[in-house]
């Protein structure tokens, strides 16, 4: 079932209890459309496009993305959701586990970093590249290295991908696509954000846990992941070895293994 709230577009289907996903920052909420389907026999899973991606409206300007979430939570109408986030989609789910841990009865983070999370070291130099064709107007250029860095990760290139890979690498770029041209990161910077930060609050997580790295992904995301299985008390870790930054979409049945072993293990709410 397709609605929209406030202009935002949310999809839901099963029965059960409920599952909010929350897509990476490239994509948007097709990323979860396989691991929907396999979880809607046991569950009520729902996925949204934020503003700015997919069929959702444009961004008019500065965004709260954990605010964003928020209303979508409220809007499902479902008690206690588990969210599942994806990069900053996980970050965002942190930031309202932290601040509203009544709306949250799990979490599942997927490459994600806290906020307040500080990188080390110099960027992927492809970041400065698609920054320069974002600037001279070259969508096409900044979405193909969006992909490049997110999608395929610092170790691999697309003609090492097989089939499957190569498919959801399409759909990837299609979905980036929407976005580059909207100029969803230049116009919906982030607003309010959370003060203090997660980094230094993840022993106040009381959810349970689950994080989930690929082992292709960048070096300082992956410290990341570490950092949150490390200080959230509790917490599982499963890498995926051979995904990057987006594994539902890469590995989407070795994902929905994981993920549901782990919201298996939680039991029914009372």
């Amino acid at each position: 079932m397709e609605r929209f709230i406030d202009g935002i577009r949310i999809e839901s289907m099963g029965k059960g209890e409920p599952v909010l996903f929350v897509h990476a920052d490239f994509l948007d909420g097709g990323m979860w459309k396989q691991t929907m389907r396999s979880l809607s026999p046991e569950y009520a899973v729902a996925c949204f496009d934020k503003r700015g991606y997919g069929v959702s409206e444009p961004a008019p300007g500065p965004i709260c993305r954990r605010r964003e979430l928020e209303a979508v939570v409220l809007a499902l109408g479902a008690g206690p959701v588990h969210l599942v986030g994806c990069s900053n989609g996980g970050q965002s789910s942190l930031d309202l586990t932290l601040e509203s841990p009544e709306l949250v009865r799990s979490l599942t983070l997927v490459n994600s970093s806290p906020s307040g999370f500080l990188p080390e070291g110099a960027p992927p130099a492809e970041i400065l590249e698609m920054m320069a064709a974002a600037a001279r107007g070259d969508s096409a250029a900044a979405s193909e290295l969006q992909i490049r860095i997110w999608f395929d990760g610092p170790e691999r290139r697309p003609e090492e991908l097989d089939r499957s890979r190569l498919e959801a690498r399409a759909e990837a770029a299609r979905m980036n696509r929407i976005f580059v041209e909207r100029c969803t990161f230049a116009i919906a910077v982030p607003a309010d954000p959370l003060d203090p930060p997660a980094i230094g609050r993840l022993a106040e997580v009381r959810a349970p846990t689950l994080v989930v790295s690929g082992g292709l992904d960048y070096a300082e995301n992956r410290r990341a992941s570490r950092l949150l299985a490390e200080g959230i008390h509790g917490a599982r870790r499963a890498v995926m070895d051979d995904c990057a930054h987006v594994p539902p979409l890469e590995a989407p049945e070795a994902f929905v293994s994981i993920l549901r072993e782990f919201l298996g293990g939680i039991g029914v709410r009372s």
